[in-house]
């Protein structure tokens, strides 16, 4: 007789004493068994005492998961997915428990630690709690002391100690103030206080250890990230940090090796100019050339030896998209024909294009230098290639037309005036070759389209299938991220409109669906085959499992939690991760299990829970595509943000297969035609050049006789 489904079987350890094989019963209340756990050592006071996972991650266990927290205004500002802190259901057959100090005892402990007079104590105690931090139970505790308030307060002022210590002990000062700073980031990472209530002391501090030319590495690197994320939390830091801080004392950092260091920088560049009021972007943007923030990047960043991480990549395609968003009011900006500035560089263009004199106002009627200037404006766009002047004049390209819709199509592909995606890493490493990029862009375009337009023999009615032309040798060039802007020149010689076709009919073959009724038939009965084929690939996929990263109110954290489903299909394994693996992480490292069959239903986009509340995640499209969420048991879920479309696709599809259910994504739809099309050419290679009837051919009637049949006897 199985055992009841409240019993679960699991060791719990004790430092000094053996491990103890025992039985939880899941109905009672987690004080009671932490009563019945000390009891069974003899410990007194065990409301001190709390249960832990027994894993590096060392989390508290709870009664319930912490979906959100609320700060002072009662806004939900951080989101936790996974298993951080641990649920109490969580708990399955076979799992390791450490019992331990509750979460205040320990808070109080550290607390007063921290104060103490001894360096090596005080040291100790501040590493402890950068890594106790990390778990929202404890770090609620602590903050409940206040403890946020003595943090800042130790960073603020410090003591004599302190100023000797950096003195004649500076690589142990060092430390001390990198678990100092580290334990406050990772207290503040959980949302419970709001980033309003330090003081502009406290942020001196901080940017003095920017400004600094030599500080310790970790020092820097939690500088930064504080940095970053007042400005991204609030407007008035955003000012006050704003003062502190200028582009001048922060360009060194791009210049030095450490890829983190870099990353964190031009995090904090990208949020001042993400929340500079729109006057002062354009005086920034000023600023940020005058430095040559581009060319620095460009050197020691983007052609440095280390590999682009992907955070430096998202780092990289933040900056782009917030440049090229300078160009918006241009975009918005309508010609106005009473504008003489504006009519003084259109009659200088016209100058400088036909080298002639600017006629006396009073030469010749108005009539006839109206029509000198059509002529001329109508022949402006021929002089970028010399042998278009001999084109007849149906052939003309529209120069004026062809400039606008251009320019509207490449701030389309650069998504002008469009907010940065939290995920995408679609950074140009051409765009930060040049001062003026887009205009650039916009050149070599150009002479694009009119070298497309000759090639097409196209008129003025062929205009919308040369700019669809023009668009696909433009996205089928950057897909190949040029490292220039020549390099981007010359792949676009490489993609004339004959290569176009060329691409397109090749496409189209591969694309191609039969519509007669013995393909159809023979589709279909493939079909089943080729989705048994996806599927058992969906499923191998989760068996490798994936890397999940958590998000909070700070996008960028490094705290990592990995699932995977065990080879038989059975069960979901997965856990905490202190760092982002490097291959495959092993099922017996993964402390929490689901079983498959307690899964009740895979939930995606707005109706997951970690996405219904008012927080920023929901704001965020992107993030809102990559959500899922496994509902278990009566009302018990396992949330997940896929780290791009494709895992998501890949998840949502295993966990449907898992549950017998279709499989409706995206990609399972491009694989299934893709294959289908694949498996359908090669059934049919035979029959090549061979027309295949819509219609099975006749019987045949019977024979005369049967005198041809050959008696074997």
């Amino acid at each position: 007789m199985p055992p009841p489904a409240d019993i679960v079987k699991v060791a719990i350890e004790w430092p000094g004493a053996f491990p103890k094989l025992t039985e939880i019963d899941q109905k009672k209340p987690l004080s009671a068994i932490i009563k019945e756990v000390c009891e069974g050592w003899s410990l007194g006071n065990h409301e001190n005492f709390a249960l832990q996972i027994a894993d590096p991650t060392g989390s508290y266990i709870t009664e319930k998961v912490w979906l959100s927290v609320f700060n002072s205004r009662q806004q939900p500002t951080s989101f936790f997915f996974g298993n951080s802190p641990q649920n109490r259901n969580d708990i399955k057959n076979g799992s390791i428990l450490r019992l331990t100090t509750s979460p205040y005892q320990t808070a109080l402990q550290l607390h007063e630690r921290i104060q103490s007079s001894s360096m090596d104590s005080k040291l100790e105690s501040l590493k402890n709690l950068a890594t106790a931090s990390r778990d929202i139970t404890f770090a609620q505790e602590f903050i409940n002391l206040d403890g946020i308030s003595l943090l800042t307060q130790m960073v603020e002022s410090g003591t004599e100690r302190y100023q000797k210590l950096q003195k004649i002990m500076k690589p142990c000062f060092g430390e001390l103030l990198s678990f100092t700073l580290t334990a406050f980031v990772e207290l503040m990472d959980h949302g419970i206080v709001s980033w309003d209530t330090f003081s502009v002391a406290f942020i001196k501090k901080i940017a003095s250890y920017v400004n600094k030319s030599a500080m310790d590495t970790s020092v820097l690197q939690r500088s930064l990230a504080i940095l970053e994320s007042m400005v991204l939390n609030s407007q008035d830091l955003y000012h006050k940090v704003a003062q502190e801080i200028t582009i001048g004392q922060l360009i060194p950092h791009l210049q030095g090796t450490d890829q983190d260091i870099q990353t964190y920088t031009i995090a904090v560049i990208n949020a001042l100019f993400l929340k500079a009021p729109e006057e002062k972007r354009q005086e920034m943007a000023h600023i940020l050339a005058q430095k040559q923030l581009r060319s620095i990047i460009l050197s020691n960043v983007i052609r440095s030896t280390t590999r682009i991480n992907d955070e430096m990549a998202h780092q990289l395609y933040v900056l782009q998209v917030l440049t090229f968003n300078l160009l918006e009011d241009r975009m918005m900006t309508k010609m106005d024909p009473q504008d003489q500035a504006q009519r003084d560089i259109i009659f200088e263009l016209r100058r400088i294009a036909f080298d002639v004199e600017c006629e006396p106002n009073n030469s010749g009627s108005i009539e006839k230098r109206k029509s000198m200037y059509t002529r001329d404006y109508k022949k402006l766009g021929f002089i970028i290639v010399l042998e278009n002047s001999s084109r007849e004049d149906k052939h003309e390209c529209p120069f004026g037309r062809s400039s606008i819709e251009l320019t509207k199509m490449l701030c389309e592909i650069l998504k002008v005036g469009e907010l940065p995606s939290e995920n995408c890493h679609d950074f140009h490493p051409m765009f930060f070759t040049h001062d003026r990029s887009f205009e650039e862009f916009f050149c070599i375009c150009i002479q694009l389209l009119n070298k497309t337009w000759k090639e097409m023999r196209a008129t003025s009615e062929d205009f919308n299938k040369v700019m669809q032309v023009v668009r696909e040798q433009i996205m089928r060039a950057l897909t190949l991220k040029p490292n220039s802007l020549d390099q981007f020149k010359s792949r676009l010689q490489n993609l004339s409109y004959t290569e176009i076709l060329k691409i397109r009919q090749s496409e189209r073959m591969n694309q191609e669906d039969f519509q007669s009724r013995p393909i159809l038939e023979l589709r279909e009965k493939i079909q089943p085959e080729i989705m048994e084929l996806i599927k058992q690939q969906r499923l191998n996929r989760l068996c490798e499992g994936t890397c999940f990263r958590k998000i909070s109110s700070r996008r960028r954290q490094d705290k990592f939690w990995y699932c995977r489903l065990s080879p038989n299909h059975k069960v979901l394994h997965y856990g905490d991760l202190e760092e982002s693996p490097q291959g495959e992480v092993p099922h017996d490292s993964l402390q929490d299990k689901l079983p498959v069959a307690d899964i009740k239903a895979v939930i995606t986009g707005k109706d997951c829970p970690h996405m219904k509340e008012k927080g920023a995640l929901k704001q965020n499209k992107e993030v809102l595509e990559l959500a899922f969420s496994i509902l278990y048991e009566s009302d018990e879920y396992l949330n997940f943000i896929a780290p791009d479309k494709h895992e998501y696709c890949v998840w949502t599809d295993g966990l449907n297969a898992l549950l017998g259910k279709e499989m409706t994504s995206e990609f399972t739809k491009s694989d299934m035609d893709t294959l289908l099309s694949m498996e359908m050419k090669l059934r049919l290679l035979d029959l090549e050049n061979i027309q295949i009837p819509e219609a099975p051919p006749p019987i045949p009637k019977e024979p005369s006789n049967y005198d041809f049949v050959y008696d074997c006897n």
